[in-house]
């Protein structure tokens, strides 16, 4: 049986008290420790008079009250520590018509070559969006939602489904001056070439990038995977948005906020790795040479 990545909110106390965006205080851990070390005798529910201590939430008193009727999937999703979500939380420029995506394409062409000239190497975050197929026998819709995230401070979201690819932003894909970095993204540039007859130029695949870093492999890194284990913060994929509709008429203020969010990541993903070294490598075989990924597991 395979657990659902879903997750239900508490219902008692104040909903900021369990935010997704904040991770637990020092007072939520030692609270967790107590539920467990008590989890065989029912708990006390309320507080001593004079004393004010944030309630427990639902799925940890769930696990101690008798007759829980919490599943393995249900207890190990409502326990798991969270990290605290991966967002930007920078201006996201969107545009959706030709003459939108190419004003918007020419900021982004000055901006990057201004910085290559200043620090030699630049790289964007790439990544795109489209409309899933549910039918046997009908394929994906064609790439819809192209997302390109320069930094920590500006995203931009173009609605290629309804602009096309115009000559600016063409020329931004096909320059071999600067990186497109993403996890997936040589199957993002065939599904563009495939779509659009763009051939993307200088991608960076960040799965291989990690294994390089980090080891282990590279089919095991994903972007949530990634953001997790570098940055320690999760990045939120709700099947409602990520398999929703990209052809729409305009994006919705969530449809915006998870294209630029993914890009970001991609960006911040690639910088964190590029400064790590390469891991070690010896060679388990004298006489084939072979070599082995030497790091922590």
């Amino acid at each position: 049986m395979e657990c659902s990545n879903s997750r239900e909110e508490p219902n008692n106390g104040s909903p900021s008290d369990w935010d997704d965006d904040q991770p637990f205080t020092l007072e939520d851990l030692e609270a967790i420790d107590a539920a467990f070390q008590s989890a065989s005798k029912r708990p006390r529910v309320g507080t001593q008079q004079g004393q004010h201590h944030r309630r427990l939430p639902n799925s940890i008193l769930a696990l101690q009250l008798p007759g829980s009727s919490l599943s393995p999937c249900q207890a190990k999703a409502k326990m798991r520590f969270r990290y605290p979500v991966m967002k930007f939380l920078g201006p996201i420029k969107y545009s959706r018509t030709e003459v939108d995506v190419e004003r918007a394409s020419m900021e982004v062409l000055k901006i990057v070559e201004a910085k290559k000239k200043e620090v030699g190497q630049v790289a964007i975050g790439f990544d795109i969006e489209w409309r899933a197929s549910f039918r046997k026998g009908v394929p994906p819709g064609r790439a819809a939602v192209m997302q390109i995230c320069l930094d920590n401070s500006l995203c931009y979201v173009m609605h290629i489904f309804h602009s096309g690819i115009p000559k600016s932003l063409r020329l931004l894909l096909e320059n071999s001056m600067f990186s497109k970095v993403g996890v997936g993204i040589g199957n993002d540039s065939v599904k563009i070439s495939k779509d659009y007859d763009v051939s993307i130029q200088a991608v960076e695949e960040l799965s291989y990038l990690a294994k390089q870093k980090i080891g282990g492999d590279s089919q095991k890194w994903s972007l949530a995977s990634l953001t997790e284990n570098l940055i320690s913060k999760q990045l939120l994929k709700p099947r409602k948005i990520q398999l929703g509709n990209w052809e729409t008429d305009v994006l919705s203020k969530d449809q915006l906020q998870y294209a630029a969010t993914d890009a970001f990541a991609s960006w911040y993903l690639y910088e964190v790795l590029r400064t790590l070294p390469d891991i070690e490598k010896v060679p388990i075989d004298d006489q084939s040479g072979e070599l082995k990924d030497v790091s922590p597991q």
